[in-house]
């Protein structure tokens, strides 16, 4: 179980009234017969709704967007997710209340075409593992900008630990979506919605056997199968591509809906053990993680956003045992300056 240390988390148009000539215009205007008087009215409605028309199409830049304001703006995240979801997700309804969290928007998956990650990040990367050859270190990049995977180190399984609960969650709130589950239903001393939140934000064992029962063994290899990850509860075995596949579906919107995605990700800031990957990130870059600690595994799942940046980024470490973990912490540590340096 991952209990070791308790670790601090950290136009209106304008008018005026015409004064002059008043009485004569009157006259003028009650002269004219009905008929001509609703063409008229009718000309002046067409060309002031043109007006109106060209002076909103004026603001609409050269690329298509509107002034903000406009419209209302889906996150890159939550768009696709919005579309996925109309397709069979589920209705507002089955998101949690607001009592158990009111979470941002999604940020946005938008992030520039040509990735950064290339040689040079490669070379750093595989430095640090050689660096560090006491330990099976594996890590994993995903630039969304291309959907491209990068792996370095042991790319084999390692056992997850707490990162899977990430897949746990991701599989109940896809039960919630097809109308099999809900997450108001009462699970344990709470609700379904607030047990996914101690699961993820507090890595809560009682509360990951709780979902893991509502989901059940099947239904996770079943889940996981669907993304093309063949995964076993009983090993709990992970590469770490696989679980930065996880992640970057999630944030690309292509799990859940909005509204979920956007749940799950607020569940994964401010955790309970934040001295990896956030504490090493340099300001100005978000982490949404998932750390696992379990025996000699130490692990942290990540996804670093800057702006409309994003990208998945994954280590794994197996050691000896719990003595040498301030030290894989310090690798762990090294590797996140290393990516954040180049890969933003």
């Amino acid at each position: 179980m991952d209990s070791w240390g308790p670790g601090r988390h950290y136009s209106s148009g304008r008018h005026t009234h015409e004064t002059t000539q008043r009485g004569g215009l009157l006259r003028r205007i009650g002269g004219i017969r009905p008929q001509f008087l609703v063409v008229l009215v009718t000309v002046l409605t067409l060309v002031a709704a043109a007006t109106v028309y060209a002076t909103v199409q004026s603001r609409v830049t050269a690329d298509g967007t509107r002034p903000a304001g406009s419209e209302s703006a889906l996150s890159g995240a939550a768009a696709a997710a919005d579309a996925r979801s109309a397709t069979g997700g589920s209705s507002p309804a089955a998101s949690p209340s607001a009592t158990e969290s009111t979470p941002a928007p999604a940020p946005a998956a938008v992030v520039p075409a040509k990735s950064l990650i290339g040689p040079a990040l490669d070379a750093e990367i595989n430095a640090v593992i050689r660096a560090n050859k006491a330990y099976r270190v594996g890590v994993a990049l995903i630039d969304l900008g291309d959907g491209q995977v990068h792996e370095y180190g042991v790319k084999t399984k390692f056992v997850a630990a707490s990162t899977a609960k990430i897949l746990a969650a991701e599989a109940y709130y896809h039960l919630v979506e097809t109308g099999k589950a809900s997450l108001t239903t009462r699970m344990g001393a709470s609700t379904a919605g607030q047990q996914i939140r101690q699961m993820v934000q507090q890595s809560n064992n009682e509360s990951w056997a709780l979902i893991m029962a509502a989901v059940g063994q099947k239904g996770l290899t079943d889940y996981a199968a669907s993304l093309g990850i063949p995964y076993d509860r009983t090993v709990n075995g992970l590469t770490p591509a696989e679980m930065a596949t996880t992640l970057a579906e999630l944030y690309s919107g292509r799990l859940l809906n909005s509204a979920n995605t956007a749940q799950l990700l607020s569940y994964m800031q401010n955790t309970n053990y934040e001295v990896m990957i956030p504490a090493a990130a340099p300001p100005g870059i978000d982490v949404f993680h998932k750390y696992g600690l379990l025996n000699g595994n130490l692990h942290d799942a990540s996804i670093l956003v800057q702006g409309e940046r994003a990208v998945v980024f994954v280590v794994y470490t197996q050691g000896k045992d719990m003595s040498d973990m301030a030290a894989r912490t310090r690798v762990i540590q090294q590797l996140t300056g290393k990516v954040a340096a180049g890969a933003f």
